[in-house]
């Protein structure tokens, strides 16, 4: 059997490749967009419920993914060519190689490479155009189904955050721009108490993990502790207010609910001296919370700092500085000592009290705008949300990076996370609250209402003061 010398088989290598890349070529520029119109024509006369825009832009996409994964096809080929010729001339050297396990090798690095490639650049390029189309796809089995159960009225201006109590009695808490926190009975729906103590806006409002004691942030640059008593009153019997079930596609029309003022409770007690009064910031307080214990206080304000507080003496104990601008909130770990922060400055931060000798201190920068929000679940994440029109769950254990990112069509507001279920509702600019999970598909949209707009909606983005 007569050997092939080196010069001519590293010739014969080269014409190869200049054949296969002629031909790679020449089916790319030559056919390839007469195939791709008749393919394009042919779709586009079958009959389709979809709008044509829509439509065309998916043509679009599906087309350069086709072409890119021909071209990825076409790589393979050349290299199995590649791999023929290198076998040929291990064979003629007197060498004996399995080429199907050199080739099965090769073309799965080549193809592991390749593909790794296309899929960041496929990632990159066509997520923004097509994460709605494909959010509407996910878990449409599970999707929640929500109606309105109770109204709570009674307060005169926008209502800025609520929570409920972690003991009995188990009361809903309101904070409002009108200068008042509310408590009310969650099943009746009755006012039970209303805290007339602060001279601005009251901007948020927790409750003490064992005590019947209550923490208000406010724009007057204080933050009160007070202590309240209510009796529940006796339920009566649920009215019909079954509703057509909340469907994600559902639009509730502004003119199907009148405008009008609501007067406030009447026969509603109020309390108008706090316990404990702290006094600190320079600026508005935004937010505040009860570390875990219910011993000290954690506020958040516009000063750019974030104050830690005893409760039984009022001292301050810290004062947590380093955000650039305006803080938006603060929220306390339901079981450990730590702290998270968010700011105008695109950041939220991670102090850790953990250890009494070392306050540490974690900065993360996962958005690209306002951090309006960022609270800890019951597990080992934090839950971040901005104006960037994106929501972040991350895992405490590796912070490098969000485990879920859900990115919506408007500005996020101050989100919230149930304790048991642990689904996350999100307040939108556009006057909308989606529900998802933790691991970010979507559950339901909650309807809109008009009811309270001229004074909700309006003071939303504006000074909280």
């Amino acid at each position: 059997m007569p050997v092939e010398s080196g010069s001519s088989s590293a010739a014969r290598q080269v014409k190869q490749k200049r054949k296969s890349h002629s031909l790679s070529i020449r089916r790319t520029n030559s056919t390839e967009q007469d195939r791709l119109g008749l393919q394009r024509d042919i779709l586009e006369g079958q009959d389709s419920k979809l709008p044509p825009s829509l439509r065309s832009n998916l043509l679009d996409l599906f087309s350069q993914i086709e072409r890119e994964f021909e071209n990825l096809y076409l790589e393979n080929i050349e290299l199995r060519r590649e791999i023929e010729t290198l076998n040929e001339r291990l064979a003629a050297e007197g060498h004996t190689f399995d080429g199907a396990d050199l080739a099965k090798g090769a073309l799965k690095t080549k193809a592991s490479h390749s593909t790794s490639q296309l899929s960041q650049k496929l990632k990159t390029t066509y997520k923004a155009s097509t994460s709605k189309i494909v959010s509407s796809f996910k878990a449409t089995a599970a999707r929640a189904v929500c109606q309105l159960v109770k109204e709570y009225v009674g307060h005169r201006d926008g209502i800025w955050d609520l929570s409920v109590t972690r003991n009995q009695p188990v009361v809903l808490g309101t904070a409002s721009a009108d200068h008042t926190a509310m408590l009310w009975s969650i099943e009746t729906g009755k006012c039970l108490l209303r805290y007339t103590g602060h001279q601005g806006s009251v901007n948020s409002i927790k409750f003490h993990p064992t005590e019947q004691m209550a923490l208000t942030a406010s724009g007057d640059q204080t933050a009160h502790i007070w202590r309240y008593m209510v009796q529940l009153p006796t339920p009566q019997p649920v009215a019909d207010v079954s509703q057509t079930p909340c469907e994600d596609d559902v639009d509730f029309s502004d003119k199907d609910e009148p405008d009008c003022e609501v007067e406030g409770p009447i026969d509603c007690p109020s309390i108008r001296v706090a316990t404990t009064t702290l006094r600190s910031h320079q600026g508005v307080v935004i937010a505040a919370d009860w570390l875990v214990g219910g011993r000290q206080v954690v506020t958040a304000s516009w000063d750019r700092s974030a104050n830690l507080y005893d409760v039984e003496t009022s001292e301050l104990v810290h004062s947590l500085t380093g955000h650039d601008q305006e803080l938006t909130h603060c929220c306390t770990h339901p079981t450990q000592r730590l702290v998270v922060t968010s700011s105008r400055d695109t950041t939220f931060r991670l102090w850790d009290f953990r250890d009494p000798s070392i306050h540490s201190v974690n900065v993360f920068q996962g958005h690209t705008d306002t951090v309006t929000s960022a609270v800890f679940t019951v597990g080992d994440n934090v839950v971040s949300g901005s104006d960037d029109r994106t929501v972040k769950v991350w895992d405490l254990k590796n912070m490098r990076s969000p485990i879920a990112t859900i990115r919506t069509d408007s500005a996020v507001n101050r989100i919230s996370v149930s304790v048991n279920q642990k689904i996350i509702a999100l307040p939108h600019d556009n006057r909308q609250v989606r529900l998802f999970d933790m691991s970010g598909v979507r559950l339901a949209r909650l309807p809109r209402s008009n009811r309270q707009r001229p004074k909700t909606q309006q003071l939303s983005r504006l000074a909280l003061v």
